[in-house]
């Protein structure tokens, strides 16, 4: 639906962002404030002259930079699943759609079918046009049960201090359990210590006997699954050293 604007300089537009310039026998411009979508269409200038009306037009074409408006949340799956992530936008021109992480793609829903731990990490949704550009963040976390590397047999003297370690891959971050021919083990149990510290676990022997020799079980367990290996603490011979002094001056 047209409607008039100004009529020489009487205003008929109720919009306030609508205001004549200028008004001669020359030139009849109007200005309009805040351009909005709703102002894009063809625009009409009609004269009337003492032979004929004489008229020009103008096609106003809005341009807006694009705004994403519906994004997916930091997300935390288990691996195996499927995953799509979402990023919608507006703008004119339309946007294109791009995400970035290990891998690119230009369209509004991400799918993941799947998922592997390896996909886990940061995606970023880019909306652009030729006006700007848009861009939102997201965390993509992805779950899987412990894998245990490992674990390396070791020989200690007795008396001496013996130490076995054992690592875990794991999200969540695995918990350990020390087991000795299936008995577990506790911090603190006949002088052992165990410290876990994030991927890691040691348990220490401060003076080790014959009866501490065997095989040990270090098991990582988090909440979609374990994982276990095994240490042998096996006795090393102890050497001694001696000096044969020989009196030369006889």
């Amino acid at each position: 639906m047209s409607s008039i604007l100004y009529a020489g300089v009487d205003k008929w537009s109720v919009d306030p962002r609508v205001s004549l310039v200028t008004f001669n026998r020359d030139e009849f411009t109007i200005k309009i404030e805040n351009v909005d979508v709703s102002d894009e269409g063809l625009y009409v200038c009609a004269v009337q002259t003492s032979s004929r009306p004489r008229t020009t037009f103008v096609h106003i074409i809005v341009q807006v930079p694009p705004k994403i408006i519906d994004f997916s949340k930091d997300m935390v799956v288990n691996e195996g699943t499927n995953v799509t992530l979402m990023c919608l936008a507006n703008g004119k021109p339309e946007p294109a759609i791009n995400w970035r992480v290990h891998s690119l793609s230009d369209d509004e829903y991400l799918d993941i079918p799947s998922i592997s731990r390896h996909k886990a990490g940061e995606y970023e949704c880019m909306a652009a046009n030729d006006i700007a550009a848009d861009t939102r963040t997201l965390r993509l976390v992805v779950n899987y049960p412990p894998s245990v590397l490992g674990g390396r047999d070791i020989g200690v003297t007795l008396g001496q201090r013996g130490v076995l370690q054992c690592e875990a891959d794991a999200v969540p971050a695995a918990t350990f359990e020390w087991y000795r021919d299936d008995r577990r083990i506790f911090n603190g149990f006949d002088g052992i210590e165990i410290n876990d510290s994030g991927t890691f676990s040691k348990l220490t022997l401060f003076n080790v006997s014959e009866t501490d020799y065997g095989n040990y079980t270090c098991v990582a367990i988090n909440k979609l699954g374990s994982a276990n290996t095994s240490i042998v603490l096996y006795g090393m011979p102890s050497f001694t050293c001696g000096i044969l002094y020989t009196n030369l001056n006889m």
